[in-house]
């Protein structure tokens, strides 16, 4: 079988997160060492490359992985053809335009027209500043972006934010946001049918890993002429299981999916009408 090599960032908290996904899903790496850079699944069929997030869309053109985790700000600055298979809810940013406190300008339109941006992303910066009429001259930066303007090395900067607390700290304001961000899954063109399989098996795993995430298995002893107001509030993934108690005729029990923050109050119904021997269980992955 082929060997599915998937690229992940090499550090910070997008990488752990990530690591610890690929492995929920299923995914059983041989030990990792702390300066390990590649390691393979026990059973081979997967590799694992870490790598800076800025490169992982340049590994994937090279044809060194299949798939990588990283930021969509990251795809979308590299401009290399790769398809977007999987956007996930972690990993938020956005990317904005930012002046000094003191400048007078609320939006990009009110920039001057000629101006000097400090950023990551050139290619993002210039194909924006260009749509707003405004020529841009790019000053590549590949890191304390925010203190460019302080030191009248740029006018205006072009930088990813989550909270805004670093912008503010360098008193600095944001005029405009470019796009928002987070964590995807990108794959290069014209891979063979058995990797593409393999990603399709992957994206199953980690899409039943994420569903599982806010559920828990509820398992109660109920009696049986209660079924039915169980199921006003207990529907489950489509309804509840219901089995019978060996050599007890009276009651029965119940099997059922329950979202996580509903299960306080799924307790306390389920013991006003009855219930004993509530089991509650934690949900390692849920395939639809």
């Amino acid at each position: 079988m082929e060997e599915l090599k998937i690229a992940i960032p090499n550090k910070g908290r997008l990488s752990e997160k990530i690591y610890e996904l690929l492995n929920a899903a299923g995914l059983n790496f041989e030990t990792k060492s702390e300066r390990c850079l590649h390691i393979k699944t026990q059973d081979k069929k997967c590799s694992l490359i870490f790598v800076r997030t800025q490169d992982i869309p340049k590994f994937l053109d090279a044809k060194v992985a299949d798939i990588g985790f990283t930021g969509l700000d990251i795809v979308q600055e590299e401009e290399i053809e790769l398809d977007i298979i999987k956007r996930f809810d972690f990993g938020y940013c956005d990317m904005v335009v930012a002046v000094k406190e003191q400048d007078n300008y609320q939006k990009t339109e009110d920039l001057p027209d000629v101006i000097n941006v400090a950023t990551s992303f050139p290619n993002i910066a210039k194909k924006y500043f260009k749509e707003k009429g405004k020529i841009a001259k790019i000053i590549e930066v590949n890191g304390a972006v925010e203190i460019t303007p302080g030191l009248g090395l740029s006018d205006v900067i072009v930088d990813i934010t989550s909270s805004g607390a670093t912008l503010k700290q360098n008193r600095l304001k944001i005029i405009d946001k470019i796009m928002d961000s987070s964590c995807v899954i990108v794959q290069r063109p014209n891979l063979s049918g058995k990797i593409k399989e393999q990603i399709n098996a992957l994206l199953v795993a980690l899409n039943a890993v994420i569903d599982a995430r806010d559920k828990k298995y509820l398992m109660v002893h109920i009696p049986k002429d209660k079924i039915d107001e169980v199921k006003t509030f207990l529907p489950g993934l489509s309804s509840p299981t219901v089995t019978t108690l060996w050599g007890d005729s009276e009651n029965v029990v119940i099997h059922v999916v329950v979202d996580k923050d509903k299960i306080y109050d799924s307790i306390n119904h389920l013991k006003a009408l009855g219930g004993q021997g509530i089991l509650i269980l934690t949900v390692d992955q849920m395939v639809r």
